[in-house]
């Protein structure tokens, strides 16, 4: 678990919870990508600065990549705090990878 903001982080947070019980839309997903993660994973996921997603899900859970996205462990990845919503678009299109 890491500490995120006042409270743990795990699979049975209210926000991880809600972004694994809805269904995304991978077309939306990569939007989000593309204004928030391509300028250092690649257009198309490929790698640039940070690591190439391509294959992702295939090596992290649902959970795993959520953490990665809003917890910022992994200087120099910022945090980012999407909508559950939006969240769960973006774990829709890194499915497709």
């Amino acid at each position: 678990m890491a500490i995120v903001g006042a409270y743990l982080l795990s699979p049975a947070d209210p926000y991880i919870k809600g972004v694994l019980s809805l269904s995304g839309d991978p077309i939306q997903g990569n939007a989000i990508f593309q204004m928030n993660c391509a300028g250092c994973h690649g257009y198309q996921a490929e790698g640039n600065v940070g690591p190439s997603l391509q294959g992702v899900s295939n090596r992290k859970s649902g959970y795993g990549l959520i953490h990665q996205v809003i917890s910022g462990d992994t200087p120099p990845m910022p945090k980012f705090q999407p909508s559950e919503k939006e969240m769960a678009d973006l774990l829709s299109y890194l499915e497709t990878l």
